[in-house]
């Protein structure tokens, strides 16, 4: 009977003393919860592991081998990369091919009308990009492209969309559902084969950490669902995609409405550039200043008649590079559309208008040294003929955040004004 006895003991006693031991599991639950994502992360190495290795793979597949590599003044690193590595190439309709020449520009595009009359010593046209004060030059043969840092991708939102706009459902002209909000003007009542237009660079204050400012050029095809080709360049300013608030020269693409094709610069096998002056992606200086000296860039986008290619030039005859037509649907045989102007991502921060700011940060009734402006507006016709943009149709989403004027005159052709502050009295 006693040995019955000392078997049961001993168990009862180890279980007792398992139990004072052990924290209640109401208490370890509370403790998990408190701690949050901090906890989570510290018991779960492995998720932290496979991201490191995400970013590395994501780096090398970006990043490409260098002959040079030139260090900007503004942080950046402009690596000079032979321009068959670039990543268009890592296209399977691009091996083995070679860059192709730039096609014939398109009639009376050197015709540019005069800035402003008097106040013409006033505008300066912006070819210079940061890293050019270093002096130094990337070799012919090779392309310059602003490298992607472990900063730029741990700033994403998502590995998987880095360098894409966040997909937009409902995509219309204005959007006025999707928080972009826009102050465009544009064109839709011919076939359109490339657009020009000179605008004025700013560095507009950005409200929110996922927000940005641009303003450029839309050559647009398809309807406004999920079959959407746009071509988009100009300038932007995005913290979180640069990891700073300067302006910077970029460009974008789609063909199914930002949903999984197209990206910013060469983030994904797209664009192909050819020059190896301008870096895509990189600073432009200087910028305009309120009451003070305005610096303007000139853009130019058109389909080569041959090829069927797009094709980029900003400034004088700076012909930056292509899309190649394979990319596109609608686009492979014209635009219907072409947007000039402003847009801006507002996230509503705290619940109320963002304070981010479009163009100059000014409303266009400033007028002249103190509101962003495009001049000169012109597309290209069926022809390969730069005409003026007739019937130019404004609008802005929202008027009381950002607003457009227009106008037409001997110097400037057809303009506008556009911009604004963002969160105001009339923008709450």
């Amino acid at each position: 009977m006693a040995s019955c006895s000392s078997f049961y003991f001993v168990p009862l006693l180890l279980l007792l003393m398992l139990l004072l031991a052990s924290p209640p599991v109401t208490a370890a639950l509370a403790s998990s919860e408190s701690s949050g994502n901090a906890t989570a992360g510290t018991l779960r190495p492995g998720k932290e592991l496979l991201k490191h290795k995400r970013i590395r793979a994501l780096l090398t597949k970006l990043n490409k081998p260098a002959l040079k590599t030139i260090q900007s003044p503004d942080g950046d690193i402009i690596d000079c990369v032979p321009s068959h590595l670039q990543p268009a190439f890592d296209h399977p309709k691009l091996r083995g091919q070679k860059i192709l020449d730039p096609p014939e520009r398109p009639k009376n595009c050197n015709f540019t009308l005069g800035s402003r009359g008097s106040g013409s010593s006033r505008v300066g046209e912006v070819v210079v990009q940061a890293w050019h004060a270093t002096g130094e030059a990337c070799p012919e043969g090779t392309v310059p492209i602003r490298r992607t840092t472990e900063k730029d991708l741990l700033r994403a939102s998502s590995l998987r969309r880095y360098g894409r706009k966040p997909v937009r459902r409902g995509v219309r002209r204005d959007s006025t559902s999707s928080g972009h909000e826009h102050a465009v003007g544009y064109v839709n009542s011919e076939h359109y084969y490339g657009a020009k237009a000179s605008v004025n660079v700013w560095s507009p204050r950005i409200g929110g950490p996922s927000e940005f400012s641009l303003s450029q050029i839309w050559v647009i095809s398809g309807s406004f669902g999920n079959d959407l080709n746009t071509i988009e360049a100009g300038w932007q300013v995005s913290p979180e995609l640069y990891g700073d608030s300067n302006p910077r020269f970029f460009t974008y693409w789609t063909t199914d409405a930002y949903q999984e094709t197209g990206c910013y610069n060469h983030n994904c096998r797209g664009f192909l550039q050819t020059t190896n002056k301008i870096a895509v992606g990189a600073a432009i200086t200087p910028e305009s200043v309120y009451n003070g000296r305005q610096f303007d860039i000139t853009l130019m986008l058109w389909k080569d008649p041959k090829h069927g290619h797009w094709w980029l030039e900003l400034g004088p005859g700076l012909v930056v590079g292509y899309w190649p037509s394979y990319l596109f649907t609608h686009l492979a045989r014209h635009a219907n559309m072409v947007q000039f102007g402003g847009e801006v991502v507002n996230t509503r921060p705290s619940g109320s208008h963002t304070a981010t700011q479009m163009g100059s940060g000014h409303f266009p009734r400033e007028g002249f040294d103190r509101a962003a402006y495009f001049r000169n507006l012109q597309v290209v016709d069926w022809d390969n003929n730069l005409i003026p943009a007739a019937n130019l149709k404004l609008l802005a989403d929202h008027p009381g955040c950002y607003d457009i004027q227009g106008g037409s005159n001997s110097y400037w052709g057809s303009y506008f004004y556009y911009g604004g502050p963002g969160r105001n009295v009339k923008c709450p």
